[in-house]
Parts: structure tokens; C-alpha cells; sequence
């Protein structure tokens, strides 16, 4: 008999992700059929930079983040995901290793679907086939901004635009809280720069009016201001 607990929660996770909350159920189902729940603890590698890519994750709860590491041994941040998001896939459809390393920040659950079960179910139903189009598409455009990033603005640009992409609403307050992995090295990764870098753009922005560095939390004072900072 099927695993209805297993079906439904993985169901459930495809209603958060993006395009694939539209896909038919027997698709959901099809997908659901292959796939195993695998779980990580904060700081274990999920799989590394040049391995053989034999699956696609869905990431069901936590948050991980994808590296490349350059000759001299730095570190450079490729994506930052959390809940609802997919990732392997590229690998996967490229049959070619890997080409970063992914590492739990936290404790983390995960979807594994390997990857010859996930072509076969994205040459078999058109609608999965256009699902991951329209991801891969998005990632492009990611990757497009990023570069624009790197090579148009400064770390003080690139820190006003993260703060503001990732600000919530707390008691009438705009608040970036610092996740308890969130250190200024993480957050210097992320940006492509030094911890020291880092450190002087936030007391630049602070000392500017912009924001206030509290010990778990940023606080955007001016996000008009800020985003107007963050414009090349």
C-alpha cells in the first residue's frame, strides 16, 4: 500500500514551490513515488563541488547554502536557499558533477529524488518539463543580477539591497533578524567580500543614518534612503 503520510507531506511541500505548486497530482504523485526524506544537521555537507550529480533536492524545512571555493582557498556564495526551494538540478540535466558545494546552515530536511527517476518523469509529463523551465529560467536572471552585482556596485550598494530583499515587519519596525548562522563571515560570503569589508560598509550605513546593527537584529531606519544607496 502507498505511503500516505509520506505522499501527503511531500504534496504539501510542492504547494510552496514555485511552479511546482501547479503541476497535476499524478505528477506530484509520480515524483512522490521516487523520493526519500533525508535529513542534515548545521554544518554537514549535503554534497560537495565536483561530485557526481545523482540527485535532485527539495529542501521540506531549514536552510542551506550553495559555495564554490577558488584556488586560494575563498569562499564565494552562489545561492542562500530556504524552504521551498530546489536545488541539484542543474547537474542533474547537465549529467556533469556538481558545481558547487551545498552545506546545511541548520538543521535541515530534505526531498532526494535521484536523478534518473526525476528525467524519466520530466521526459514522461510535459507540464514537470515546463515547471523546471521556468525555474532554470529564474535562476538565470539570479545569476544575471549577481553578476551585476559584483561588477557594478559596491559592498555598500550590495549590503543595502540584501538588508532590503530580506527585511520584515516587527512591531512597526523594518527588521532584518540575523538567523542564529547569520555571523558577518556568512554574511560577508553572501556579499563577496571580507569580514573587515563588511564591518566598515555596515558602520558606514550606520553611522549615515541608514540602519542600526542590534545584537540579533539590523534595523532599517531609513529604507527610502537605503534603497536609493543600493541604486548604481
Amino acid at each position: 500500500m502507498p505511503d500516505v503520510t509520506k505522499t501527503d507531506r511531500f504534496q504539501s511541500l510542492c504547494t510552496q514551490i514555485r511552479h511546482f505548486d501547479q503541476l497535476p497530482a499524478e505528477v506530484v504523485k509520480n515524483l512522490a513515488a521516487c523520493a526519500y526524506l533525508q535529513r542534515y544537521v548545521a554544518g554537514q555537507v549535503i554534497y560537495l563541488e565536483g561530485e557526481p550529480a545523482e540527485a535532485v533536492y527539495l529542501l521540506q524545512r531549514g536552510w542551506v547554502k550553495a559555495t564554490r571555493m577558488s584556488r586560494s582557498g575563498r569562499e564565494q556564495a552562489m545561492l542562500f536557499l530556504q524552504a521551498g526551494e530546489v536545488f541539484g538540478d542543474v547537474a542533474v540535466f547537465l549529467q556533469s558533477p556538481y558545481p558547487g558545494t551545498v552545506t546545511a546552515l541548520e538543521a535541515v530536511e530534505v526531498w532526494v529524488l535521484p536523478g534518473d527517476d526525476f528525467l524519466k518523469l520530466v521526459v514522461r509529463h510535459a507540464s514537470l518539463a515546463l515547471a523546471v523551465i521556468r525555474r532554470l529560467s529564474e535562476r538565470v536572471l539570479h545569476y544575471i543580477r549577481l553578476v551585476e552585482d559584483l561588477s557594478l556596485r559596491s559592498v555598500e550598494q550590495r549590503l543595502a539591497n540584501t538588508l532590503l530583499q530580506h527585511a520584515e515587519v516587527q512591531a512597526g519596525q523594518l527588521v532584518v533578524p540575523r538567523r542564529h548562522w547569520a555571523t558577518f563571515d556568512e554574511m560577508a560570503v553572501r556579499l563577496g567580500t571580507v569580514r573587515d569589508v563588511l564591518s566598515r560598509a555596515l558602520k558606514t550605513l550606520e553611522t549615515e543614518g541608514y540602519l542600526k546593527v542590534e545584537k540579533h537584529s539590523i534595523v532599517l531606519l531609513d529604507p527610502a534612503g537605503l534603497q536609493a544607496r543600493g541604486e548604481v
